[in-house]
Parts: structure tokens; C-alpha cells; sequence
């Protein structure tokens, strides 16, 4: 089965966060038809991250995510470009993993291990998992779309809830009344003008209001209302709290999710960049020293066109297999 063909045979499974157990059965068959000894770690359900070595503690271990964001649509090659979820995020990335490691399998090489997690795209539950159950690796090599450049670092991330509680009256009288909605938005303008966190190399802290909800009618004035920010950080969480805490009057704070930035391990001879999207590398700190590596661009990772070129997913089987060697070559 080419790089292709795998790719296409794990996208036109619908692997949608939550819906990953099809996907998960289809791979560590096709790996065990491979030669690969697998193991198949439970998460959640019928979810499970998917292991294959053939050393039993590896010195390099090829990685990256079984899952995807939806909606889900199927595989399609255009133009020299492989269509489909998941094609660039990640699992394209998936089948240039499994080509390099067979190769180096078939020159000799077992001291090159896989591991396929799910639930990165929601609060990454299966890398949590699997780092407890890591095997001694000295190198880990996450696959996300970096345009086959190798990552320098990656940014954090920090999920925020802002809640606002006000007094509910009719709407005819709301002087009688304080509109939470009214409270929530002074805030989310304010926040436009607090000063943000900044770092030299992975630049200043940004944001977005991912979710607002608020109200219980039109003709009522809102009791309550809330916005969820995802901030994208350059250092520790507790200075971007710490910066928000002038919008305490308006209302309550409170943190949902963090994931820390992380410096990555880079060799000689690849292009490199800063990215500024967050991976699961931070919760496999158990597999060793992290390196990014993935055909694609982000810029088209979750969306209707989510694609990449075949040249590049073939090309990037290559690149994982001269970065194992250099790597291996790097602990000898």
C-alpha cells in the first residue's frame, strides 16, 4: 500500500474526535499486516492509541494524532493534491510515519517505534494516557502541517471563561434590572486594550472569543452571560490571568485549559520556523526530547479545502527517515 493509499484508506474513516475507533482498528491492522509488533493502549470506549514497535524501547518514536476536527468529508486527489479530512492534519502524516519506519525496518533499523494518539483535537486525552505509559525513548518526532519545516517552538494555549451575572427584569423596565450581556461585552472591549504578553521569538500573545452564550429571551433583561477566549501564549498562563485581572470588576475569570509553549529540538540541515499553533508535545514530556516535522500548512488545516500536495506526503516519508537517522546517529 502506497503513502497514498494509506492516507486515503484512514481518511474515508470518519475519525471525527469522540469517533476514533474504526480508525484506530483500521490502523493497528494495517500495521500488524506490516510486521509491526502493536499494541493498543485504551482511552476512552472503544478509543485507543495505537503503539508499534519493533524494539520494545525505541531511541526514536514517529508520532502524531489519529483524530479530526469535523465535519468529516472523504478523500479525493485533484491536480496532484490529496483532498480530504485529515489529509495535512495528520493523517497524511500518519502514512508517511508508517513508510519511514517500514523503510528503515527493511535496512535493519528497529530502534524507530509509532505512536498514534487520540483526542488532539479536544484537550488531548489520549497523549495524557499514553505518556504514562512511555517506553524509555530518547527522541520523539510529533507530525503536525508545518510545511515540512522542522519547529524551532510552538506556542501555548489558554482556555478562559468570562462570566457575567446580572439581574433579570422585564424589558420594558430595565432600570429595574443589570444586563450581564451589557457586562460581558464592556469587558471584551476593554480586554482589546490590556497589554498582552510578549516573548522575542515566538512574538505577542493573541486571542480569539471562541463561544459567547447569554440571556434567556429577548424581552428580558440577562441575568447572566458568558464568552470562552482561547489565547495563544508565549509563556507561563498565570501572566496572561495575572493581565486580565482589570476585567475582575465586570466579571468572574475563570481558567478551563493551559498547555504551555515548548522549545523544540532541531538538527542541521532542515528549514526551520517558530509555529504558533499548540500540539500534544507538551503531555508526551515522557518520550524524550520533542521535534515537529508535517507535510502541509496549517493555513488550510481545518478547512473545506484541507489538502496536500502528494509530492510533498511522499517527500516527507524521506524526511522522517534521514531525521531518525541523524537522530540516532546523534545518540550513538
Amino acid at each position: 500500500m502506497s503513502v497514498v493509499d494509506l492516507a486515503r484508506g484512514l481518511i474515508d474513516i470518519d475519525s471525527t474526535t469522540g469517533r476514533e475507533g474504526e480508525a484506530c482498528r483500521f490502523l493497528a491492522s494495517d500495521l500488524r499486516k506490516r510486521g509491526f509488533v502493536v499494541t493498543e493502549q485504551p482511552v476512552d470506549g472503544d478509543r485507543v492509541n495505537v503503539r508499534a514497535f519493533l524494539d520494545p524501547a525505541p531511541t526514536v518514536v514517529l508520532s502524531t494524532h489519529i483524530d479530526c476536527v469535523p465535519p468529516f468529508f472523504p478523500s479525493r486527489v485533484a491536480s496532484g493534491r490529496l483532498y480530504g479530512r485529515g489529509a495535512c492534519d495528520a493523517k497524511g502524516t500518519i502514512a508517511a510515519q508508517v513508510a519511514a519506519a517500514e523503510r528503515l525496518r527493511d535496512e535493519g533499523e528497529e530502534r524507530v517505534g509509532l505512536l498514534f494518539v487520540v483526542g488532539e483535537e479536544r484537550g488531548s486525552d489520549g497523549a495524557a494516557a499514553a505518556n504514562e505509559k512511555a517506553p524509555g525513548s530518547r527522541f520523539l518526532i510529533d507530525g503536525e502541517p508545518t510545511d515540512s519545516r522542522l519547529g524551532r517552538a510552538t506556542r501555548g494555549v489558554l482556555r478562559v471563561k468570562l462570566t457575567a451575572t446580572g439581574r433579570a427584569a422585564h424589558s420594558s423596565q430595565p432600570e429595574l434590572g443589570v444586563s450581564a450581556i451589557d457586562a460581558l461585552v464592556d469587558a471584551l472591549l476593554d480586554l482589546r486594550s490590556l497589554p498582552l504578553p510578549e516573548d522575542p521569538n515566538l512574538g505577542t500573545t493573541f486571542y480569539i472569543v471562541g463561544l459567547m452564550s447569554g440571556g434567556i429571551a429577548p424581552n428580558v433583561v440577562s441575568p447572566t452571560a458568558e464568552a470562552e477566549l482561547n489565547f495563544r501564549t508565549v509563556g507561563p498562563g498565570a501572566e496572561v490571568l495575572e493581565a486580565l485581572k482589570p476585567l475582575h470588576t465586570r466579571v468572574a475569570v475563570e481558567e478551563v485549559l493551559e498547555v504551555p509553549p515548548v522549545r523544540l529540538h532541531t538538527v542541521p540541515g532542515f528549514d526551520s520556523a517558530v509555529f504558533a499553533f499548540t500540539t500534544d508535545i507538551p503531555l508526551l514530556s515522557n518520550w524524550g526530547r520533542p521535534l515537529l516535522l508535517g507535510p502541509g500548512s496549517i493555513v488550510l488545516a481545518h478547512t473545506a479545502e484541507e489538502s496536500v500536495e502528494i509530492a510533498e506526503l511522499e517527500a516527507s516519508a524521506d524526511a522522517y527517515v534521514t531525521l531518525a537517522k541523524g537522530l540516532l546517529a546523534e545518540d550513538a
